[in-house]
Parts: structure tokens; C-alpha cells; sequence
């Protein structure tokens, strides 16, 4: 179908023998089928080239020989003639770290890419060449305004055309498959959503409470009679409370919720009727009085008017659901088919053992942090800033 790309990854019809060898001109096989160098190479260019952020004159260094990375070490001297002092040894270590980073993602993409292919074999799901040359053109026009741009895109970020059809099969491949993990989100489970979430649909009951708070109960009670002597809580609070938070805004506190201050001044506010002075009453920080002075019911927002956000909310842990479950069901069919050799090997390698970790700042830093532009093959079809599928 794609026979540009038929010379890098060699897909059978069928699935191929499990054999761990690896071909001397590749550097992993899945199920007997191998990730040629050649095609390896590629697409570490791709990701070396996005480390570059639209940067056209950065260089664009590209680990691909450990352990050694001789030919690492001499794109660096070459290209970036300020670290041409800077030992071997640095320039080494640089170059391992940026590998690290960008083999993983490398391989994870052409690795899983195999994966969904043959699973979508296995299910008897296909693309047609037509169908992907439609999905092509329905993504260029919708992330590019013109040939002109899409060629350009082509340019900035390394790849051909036959890289972005084969991003484009494997991403309709991968959708198809996710349809057959997606649950469908009913009126039923959005019913039995908001049933058991009633109360995150509407508003609790809040009060505005006002407050003179003192260590005596002596104080307290001498701002009760002040109070009802008709002295203002301005005046009333400013003498007697020690709260500090209110105390020189007449004891205000606004929309208070069930809850939200201590126990027994709580439990008090919210039985008492509006606009009637209480207390004193003796809670943990000191005595109160306290008047409600407006009561906010509690609103229970309809299913009618809850569903849209239910739906939204479901369809994405759906979706997270199906894609875990879809990359559980490649990794168990063909993980302990994938082999990769020793010094390219990664997570999705059988046999894969992670390497302590430590922390460096890279002397070859235009290219040894930034995100890769290998794509997901789950994410979008075209844009420079996908990610590799993890």
C-alpha cells in the first residue's frame, strides 16, 4: 500500500515466526518482522529535527550508533563549533542521554504501530489506499491552508509524504480498534451517573453569619447586650471580637457552607432562623454570638440539564478506558514477540530492564530537551507537535 515506506517496515500478511533474531540491518523485529535501520534512522531524524522547535538554522544532531556514538560525536563537533573544546567524554554522555530520549520514543512509535496493524489484521480490519488518501486530505485541509503549507510542514519537520500516509493508516487502524474497547454512553449510565453524584449537580445551602468571637464568655455576653442595645455590628465587633477576619468587617462572613466553620458554630448557624441574634454558645476557638443574616437554599440542578457535562465526562474516561485496554491487549499479543537489539532496547522490548536514571545538564542542549515530533499513532494525523504514543 505504501511502498515508500515498504523498504523500512516490512509488515506480513500474516504474522511471521516469534524468533528473537534480530537482522543485521535492523534493530528490533516484532513476530519476525524488522524495524530496519534504515527506517529506524528516519524517523530519529524526524525527532532530532522537532527537538528543534521550528528553529531552521539549529543544528539537528541525531544519535544513532551506541554505545559508542562516534558519529554522534562528530555531527556535534561539526555542527555546534562552540563545544569543539569540550571533551569527549562530555560529548558522549550528551549524546547517550539525547539517545535515551529519543529511541524510546522512536521505537515506541514503530513498535506499537506494528502492533496495531497486526491486531487490526488479526480482526480482519483494513484500510484501503483510498481510504487513507481521504483521511489525508480531510487532515490537510483542516490543519493546512494550502499546499504551499503542508509542503512546508513536510520540510520543518523531516518527513515525507509516504511518513504522514503511513501516520495516517495507522491512526485509522488505531481508531477502529479503540471502537471495538469503547463503551457507549447511554441515557441509562448517564441516569445511574447522576443518581450516584446528586450532590455534585446543583448548590449546597450557604448562609452569611454574622460573628463576635472572644476567649471570655464575659466579652461575649457584653457584646450580646451591646448588640441589643442597638449598637451597630461594626462598632459591636471592632470592641469585643478577637476574630481577626472579621472583626473589622462587622463579624461578616458570606456564603458559608454546611461545614465550612468550626463544629459548634456550625452546627448552631445552620438551625437558627434569619435575622435573630443567638448565643452565647461555647465552641473550640472561644464564644460566639452570631445572627444569620440571609439563608441561600440548597439547589438540585435536572438530568435534563446535567446530561451534556455527564455525557462529556463519560465519553472520556470511556476513551481512557478503551485505549488502556486496547494497549494492554497489543502488549499481551505481541510483547513477548518484540525483540529489540541490546543497545536499542526499551520498555516495549521483551526482556527490557530500565537503567538507573541520574540527572545532567547536557552540553548539547539545542537538541537534548525538547519534546520529540515522532507522532502517536493515536494522535493527530498531522501536526508537528504530536507525541509518541506511551
Amino acid at each position: 500500500m505504501l511502498t515508500a515506506l515498504g523498504a523500512f517496515f516490512a509488515l506480513a500478511a500474516a504474522v511471521a515466526g516469534c524468533g528473537s533474531d534480530v537482522p543485521s540491518n535492523s534493530v528490533a523485529a516484532v513476530a519476525g518482522n524488522p524495524i530496519t535501520t534504515q527506517a529506524y534512522k528516519h524517523w530519529m531524524f524526524v525527532a532530532a529535527k522537532g527537538n528543534t522547535q521550528g528553529a531552521t538554522t539549529a543544528p539537528v544532531i541525531v544519535p544513532t550508533d551506541p554505545p559508542d556514538f562516534n558519529d554522534c560525536l562528530n555531527q556535534v563537533r561539526e555542527q555546534i563549533p562552540t563545544l569543539d573544546k569540550t571533551p569527549d567524554k562530555t560529548l558522549k554522555s550528551d549524546c547517550a542521554e539525547l539517545f535515551n530520549t529519543l529511541n524510546g520514543q522512536v521505537l515506541d512509535f514503530l513498535i506499537k504501530s506494528y502492533w496495531y496493524q497486526a491486531q487490526a489484521h488479526a480482526l480482519g480490519i483494513k484500510e484501503t489506499n483510498k481510504q487513507v488518501l481521504s483521511a489525508l486530505a480531510t487532515a490537510q485541509k483542516q490543519e493546512f491552508p494550502t499546499p504551499a503549507a503542508f509542503a512546508a510542514f513536510l520540510t520543518s519537520t523531516g518527513q515525507t509524504l509516504a511518513d504522514v500516509k503511513y501516520r495516517v493508516l495507522v491512526n485509522q487502524l488505531y481508531a477502529a480498534l479503540l471502537k471495538r474497547y469503547t463503551q457507549q454512553v447511554t441515557p441509562a449510565k448517564i441516569a445511574a451517573y447522576y443518581t450516584s453524584h446528586a450532590s455534585s449537580f446543583g448548590t449546597h445551602e450557604t448562609r452569611n453569619i454574622r460573628i463576635i468571637r472572644n476567649t471570655s464568655e464575659k466579652q461575649v455576653l457584653a457584646a450580646k447586650a451591646a448588640l441589643q442595645s442597638g449598637q451597630s455590628w461594626t462598632v459591636v465587633a471592632k470592641k469585643y471580637s478577637i476574630d481577626s477576619a472579621t472583626k473589622d468587617t462587622g463579624g461578616l462572613l458570606v456564603d458559608v457552607a454546611n461545614g465550612e466553620v468550626e463544629h459548634a458554630l456550625n452546627a448552631a448557624a445552620f438551625a437558627a432562623p434569619v435575622n435573630k441574634l443567638e448565643g452565647p454558645i461555647h465552641g473550640t476557638f472561644g464564644w460566639y454570638v452570631f445572627e444569620v443574616t440571609k439563608s441561600t437554599p440548597a439547589t438540585t440542578e435536572p438530568l435534563a440539564k446535567a446530561t451534556p457535562s455527564i455525557r462529556q465526562l463519560l465519553a472520556g474516561q470511556y476513551q481512557t478506558a478503551s485505549e488502556n485496554e486496547l494497549k494492554a491487549a497489543v502488549k499481551k499479543s505481541f510483547g513477548d514477540k518484540t525483540f529489540c537489539r541490546e543497545d536499542y532496547s526499551m520498555a516495549d522490548c521483551n526482556g527490557y530492564k530500565a537503567p538507573a536514571t541520574t540527572t545532567t545538564t547536557p552540553a548539547v542542549s539545542p537538541t537534548a530537551t525538547a519534546t520529540t515530533s515522532v507522532p502517536s499513532s493515536s494522535t493527530s494525523t498531522t501536526s508537528s507537535s504530536s507525541k509518541s504514543s506511551t
